[in-house]
């Protein structure tokens, strides 16, 4: 199964400075049919109004980013209220970055920390059995996110695609599924394997990709466009379509020079390193 461009999904992130409604207009304008939005993004143009935008503007949404940080001693009721937000969108899923150790917060001095790492993943555990039932009864998919593992202490203390499984593994593939991001994941020596098994499992619920750039310009920036990385885009989409995955493909960039260009050339650009990177490999 090929991967074409009706697939292609633009994940608001890539063109930060667009606005929900000027992201809608760009997908419409470019020809894209579906787009991945962010909760603040969607929070300052209004649920009601994202909802009427993408509906009028016939797009499918493909994501919805995100819910999670469930090492957090508050962490419900704000997925509650993210998996209420994905179902009035329709989402095809809520991406779940699941936190870091807890008491460690992204981009802050450490303070008074948890250092048990086994011990923290097993609180995403719990959290994950309060939270699955709610989304079940919304029809809301949960997509965990697996992070490369220099974002372990404040992000995502799942790793790996094969953790990410275990932990969707007591629930029902359409309740809790996996993110493939290809930034995540091309180190992983299993991921082929892990690809497979998440075929097999029906857990695939998102494939998102951008290039890995070498040398990192910033920890958290160093995502890149297709082409401009170390990744090798063929196999793993080779892989992701062998094991039966038929849903969108998102473009998701964090990198400060991507966000300072014309968001317009930015997605001219992606469409042309999608079908010459990702797509004709397949």
């Amino acid at each position: 199964m090929r991967v074409r461009l009706e697939r292609l999904s633009l994940n608001q992130w890539t063109t930060r400075r667009w606005s929900v409604a000027e992201a809608v207009a760009g997908c419409v304008r470019h020809g894209l049919p579906a787009i991945g939005l962010w909760r603040q993004n969607v929070a300052e143009q209004g649920l009601d109004e994202t909802v009427r935008l993408v509906k009028d503007a016939g797009l499918r949404v493909s994501s919805l980013c995100r819910g999670g940080f469930l090492t957090a001693p508050d962490f419900e009721a704000d997925n509650r209220r993210a998996i209420d937000e994905a179902a009035a969108l329709e989402a095809a899923c809520l991406v779940m970055v699941v936190g870091g150790l807890p008491g460690v917060v992204p981009g802050e001095p450490l303070g008074e920390i948890s250092r048990d790492l086994p011990a923290a993943r097993e609180r995403v555990a719990e959290a994950l059995a309060l939270l699955a039932p709610y989304a079940a009864e919304r029809g809301v998919r949960l997509a965990l996110e697996p992070l490369h593992p220099v974002y372990c202490a404040d992000r995502a203390v799942l790793s790996t695609l094969g953790q990410a499984l275990d932990l969707a593994a007591p629930y029902a593939p359409e309740t809790v599924g996996v993110v493939i991001d290809t930034f995540h994941v091309w180190w992983d020596p299993q991921v082929f394997e892990q690809i497979g098994r998440a075929g097999r499992e029906g857990r695939i619920a998102s494939y998102q990709v951008c290039d890995f750039l070498s040398p990192l310009p910033d920890v958290l920036l160093g995502r890149g466009m297709m082409g401009d990385g170390v990744i090798d885009f063929g196999p793993l989409t080779g892989a992701v379509a062998a094991a039966g995955y038929a849903g969108d493909v998102e473009v998701e960039i964090f990198n400060a020079d991507v966000w300072a260009a014309d968001p317009d050339e930015v997605v001219a650009t992606m469409k042309n390193r999608f079908e010459r990177l990702v797509v004709t490999r397949v």
